[in-house]
């Protein structure tokens, strides 16, 4: 089963539960793949193209539950982090620090990467070999510590 067929699938089940949270969360996403069928921009759907759409759906929400935190607005936090768990149960598991740690160091010795000078060769591997799995931001990080040698 593709991932359009199981957002549909669950879509369905949310209905029928009567899980708000889960139902509005679901549509938001079945919008978002119907905006991708409909762009015309000649792709076709594809789960990487899925994983794509959920990524960005996701990072949305960590922003979102990060600017509300800021306003003293938990309510409405609350709901933005109940999305988000919902979105992540459709994302490959996502990597703790440890485990992209030693993503890194095994990329940076297949390619070479020893100090500063090598970031710009280590990240786009680390971020093509984490996609998905790993926040781009958490990613950033660790590259830029291990290269520095901390």
């Amino acid at each position: 089963m593709n991932l359009k067929e199981k957002i549909n699938n669950d879509l369905k089940e949310a209905m029928k539960s009567g899980d708000k949270i889960r139902l509005e969360t679901i549509r938001s996403i079945r919008a978002l793949i119907l905006e991708f069928d409909k762009s015309g921009s000649g792709k076709e759907f594809t789960d990487e193209e899925g994983l794509k759409i959920l990524t960005a759906a996701a990072k949305k929400r960590k922003e979102a539950i990060e600017q509300y935190t800021k306003a003293n607005r938990q309510d409405l936090a609350d709901k933005e982090i109940a999305e988000l768990k919902i979105i992540e149960e459709y994302l490959p598991k996502q990597l703790n620090e440890d485990e992209i740690l030693n993503e890194v160091i095994k990329i940076a010795n297949e390619i070479g990467a020893k100090d500063k000078n090598d970031f710009s060769k280590l990240m786009p591997a680390a971020a093509k070999t984490l996609k998905g799995r790993a926040d781009g931001k958490i990613v950033r990080e660790i590259v830029e510590k291990f290269l520095s040698g901390n």
